[in-house]
């Protein structure tokens, strides 16, 4: 009698973080691989596993999704839909026709599919709002049962653009980067709706319960300690580096572009474009977040990978430190003055030297001193996989120490006490301009550059700083007069 086969078969299969998009001119590649062990049960699942179609038995583009079959699918689903725009719809239908992965693909999703929306706030290009989408999004084809499976979250965040209603090349460019880059660690979209009332078009991405970056550090009931943070540091520079092997640059990198849900994930990429194109400034100015913009940046510069690199390194010390850049300060032509001039976040103590000196080299004046992503990635993931050294494992067992204290004492504090901004410190990106700004140069002593700050301003959350359009703030004559000459020898 012939031994009867194992249900469970194991098997190794590499997947690659990358794909090509036919539609959108970009070969997407990375160097990361990951080796996984999966069990399958199922015959054609396995031959799936291995890039063989269970249904038409032709090499696929991966486990449970062929794009040749689906595309079929898709295709002949097109006379059943239409957003009533030429336009997104032949923008869809491309995704759909190319799609080698269920995170490659968009669909035109009813307004009336999704229930229980609720507001939530605006940010600096357009509103979001929270919804549920019983229906859910394709995750691949049932051959089985000869029909899509689809998977549902608990909820969704559907993001407007402000005068969308008009469709624009924003909108579309901001949904064609999720299609161009590696959405490991990059929050997916899963396509298009549009709201009947006002005709906004929007985004339908996933929604994070635990927010952004502040949120996260705000809510969390549990101390967050060395190595949990150092790994989620790891996965989102992961994260850029998957941006910036697309050869594009994210150039609206903060930590209210940092979403949360146990793992950090990269959202906003609405001003995210090819690397190698030059960047035409426009006379009226930049767009951005003052405290996590490059001092080149703010001087006009074409914005590069290293620009990224810079935020990086304000998120990072954001993280580490716990405490929200110049929060106590305007976010004004001073205070970008002063960045050129060397000025920087303070960097806590308690940070091991390893990472306080990353985060130097990232924010540095110099663009060719700053680490490439790579070398970034490489350093935080080298630190994550083994701490082989004594000194840095002590200075690991230190930061705790001092962090967990420091945990304990705000969990006691009064909430609205524990963290305040400036009235006139804006977390939301906007239109700045700033004119004949120094060049950029690094302080040998930051602890010189001292801003005296209105201690009885109101304290107010982050998330509710008014937005501005434009940045008006006008500096005394004699104020300007003495940074100008101060820094005169500076200034190209």
């Amino acid at each position: 009698m012939d031994e009867k086969p194992k249900d469970l078969w194991k098997y190794d299969y590499k997947s690659q973080h990358h794909v090509t998009i036919p539609t959108i001119d970009s070969t997407i590649e990375s160097e990361n691989v990951d080796e996984r062990v999966v069990y399958i049960e199922d015959l054609e699942k396995r031959k799936q596993a291995y890039g063989i179609c269970g249904e038409c038995k032709e090499p696929g583009t991966g486990r449970d999704w062929c794009q040749s079959c689906n595309a079929k699918r898709f295709k002949d689903n097109f006379k059943n839909w239409t957003s009533g725009n030429k336009v997104i719809d032949e923008f869809i239908q491309q995704s759909q026709l190319n799609a080698v992965h269920h995170k490659k693909y968009l669909e035109w999703i009813p307004y009336e599919k999704f229930q229980n929306i609720i507001y939530i706030a605006e940010g600096g290009f357009g509103k979001i709002y929270s919804a549920e989408w019983p229906e859910g999004f394709i995750f691949y084809w049932d051959i089985k049962n000869q029909k899509w499976y689809r998977h549902s979250w608990n909820k969704y965040a559907l993001k407007s653009l402000n005068n969308s209603s008009d469709i624009c090349t924003d909108f579309l460019n901001e949904i064609k980067s999720h299609l161009q880059i590696y959405l490991e660690d990059i929050v997916q979209c899963f396509g298009i709706t549009q709201d009947p009332n006002n005709k906004e078009y929007m985004m339908v991405i996933k929604y994070y319960d635990d927010g952004n970056l502040r949120n996260y550090l705000n809510k969390s009931k549990n101390f967050i300690y060395f190595n949990l943070k150092n790994d989620q540091l790891r996965q989102i520079a992961r994260g850029l580096l998957d941006i910036h092997n697309a050869e594009r640059v994210h150039k609206d990198f903060h930590s209210g572009n940092i979403l949360f849900e146990i793992a950090p994930y990269i959202s906003d990429l609405g001003m995210c474009q090819p690397a190698n194109t030059k960047q035409t400034v426009k006379e009226e100015g930049i767009y951005g977040v003052l405290p996590y913009m490059a001092p080149e940046v703010l001087r006009g510069q074409q914005y590069t990978k290293a620009a990224d690199i810079y935020s990086f390194g304000i998120i990072m010390n954001e993280f580490l430190s716990e405490e929200i850049p110049f929060n106590d300060i305007p976010h004004n032509e001073f205070l970008a003055i002063k960045i050129c001039k060397g000025l920087r976040p303070t960097i806590s103590k308690d940070i091991p030297k390893l990472l306080a000196d990353l985060i130097i080299k990232c924010w540095d004046a110099e663009i060719k001193n700053r680490p490439t992503t790579k070398e970034l990635y490489q350093t935080l993931d080298d630190l994550y996989s083994s701490v082989k050294n004594s000194e840095i494992r002590f200075q690991i067992e230190e930061y705790n120490k001092i962090r967990e204290e420091k945990f304990k004492n705000r969990s006691n504090e009064d909430e609205s006490k524990s963290f305040k901004t400036h009235p006139q410190a804006i977390y939301t990106s906007r239109l700045l301009s700033f004119k004949n700004l120094p060049k950029p140069v690094n302080s040998s002593d930051l602890s010189s550059f001292q801003f005296s700050s209105d201690t009885n301003y109101t304290a107010q959350s982050t998330s509710t700083n008014p937005i501005s359009e434009c940045l008006d703030v006008q500096l005394s004559e004699l104020e300007l007069n003495e940074i100008y000459q101060d820094s005169e020898h500076n200034i190209e």
